[in-house]
């Protein structure tokens, strides 16, 4: 089995030691290196190659946000998690944009510990739950302006029922066109609609269709490359 390689980058003393001891038990993590304060960064990474950098938020004599954005930089495949005790929203917008796959809190338990490193390895953004839903607004409200929707806002799930409802707002109908479409009542309709409104901290019916069509307009710009791919 192909291991998960670390790189675990705190200058707690105490910490370190007891989270890599920790995560060495596992059979298939592998810590390669423990680093204290993030300096020589770019030799460690050209000799261990981790697959995922755990980053302290709060190093004493390095930028924690400054070494996210080179290690992007220079190592765009590895994935970063970053671990505090409790980062206020603003900053973990930032490490975002930067490029950070995962936040984990440094109370969280021996399960979330390990399941955030699956989840990023495997491709996955974990936030942290006590920020996740007021993150989304914020991160939806500097997105829908743009081009497509973020990487981070596609993780919000909208159930079946909703992406039919909203698919039927995007071409223009009413609740009680929707409603006569799903066979459902018009009440349940706006409940509907209000959900997705929550969901995607939207304000409009217009909000929703717009976000209905740039997300069809990606998925389809993907659909078209990846058959041209084919063809090549």
């Amino acid at each position: 089995m192909k291991k998960i390689r670390i790189l675990f980058i705190e200058d707690n003393r105490l910490i370190s030691e007891t989270i890599t001891a920790m995560l060495k038990k596992q059979h298939d993590m592998n810590v390669l290196a423990s680093n204290g304060n993030g300096e020589n960064i770019s030799q460690i990474m050209n000799k261990f190659k981790p697959d995922i950098i755990i980053l302290n938020h709060g190093l004493r004599n390095q930028s924690s946000l400054q070494i996210v954005k080179l290690n992007k930089q220079n190592f765009p495949i590895t994935k970063i998690i970053v671990m505090d005790l409790l980062p206020i929203q603003s900053d973990v917008l930032k490490f975002i944009k930067a490029g950070v796959s995962g936040f984990i809190l440094k109370d969280a338990n021996i399960t979330e510990y390990y399941k955030t490193i699956r989840s990023v390895y495997k491709g996955i953004q974990v936030l942290p739950s006590l920020l996740a839903g007021t993150l989304f607004s914020q991160i939806n409200e500097n997105s829908i302006p743009g081009s497509k929707p973020s990487v981070v806002i596609k993780s919000i799930r909208l159930s079946k029922r909703e992406q039919q409802v909203m698919k039927l707002i995007s071409g223009g109908c009413t609740n009680k066109e929707i409603a006569l479409k799903l066979e459902i009542s018009t009440f349940t309709v706006k409940s509907h609609v209000h959900n997705i409104l929550e969901k995607l901290s939207l304000h409009t019916r217009v909000e929703i269709a717009k976000y209905s069509y740039m997300s069809a307009s990606n998925q389809t710009a993907k659909i078209t490359t990846a058959l041209m791919d084919d063809q090549l």
